[in-house]
């Protein structure tokens, strides 16, 4: 994680959103089963695009939990 949080602060990532921001740090992280897990989770939190939801998630991290087990 800290790699890759790296990467975006020195926009390594030419295609992504992330590359107009060098400020890039690491508030929480939730370990998954698998990448499939991962990656299902962090497409759910993007399509959200609420700040409000990301405040929520790291204020109560059961938040991922529930969301997964919906899936």
């Amino acid at each position: 994680m800290e790699e890759r949080i790296f990467k975006h602060n020195q926009h390594e990532y030419s295609n992504s959103f992330s590359k107009i921001a060098n400020d890039w740090e690491l508030i929480l992280s939730f370990e998954c089963e698998d990448r499939t897990h991962a990656l299902y989770l962090e497409k759910f939190i993007k399509r959200m695009k609420s700040k409000l939801f990301i405040e929520k998630i790291i204020q109560n991290t059961e938040i991922l939990s529930d969301i997964l087990l919906k899936k």
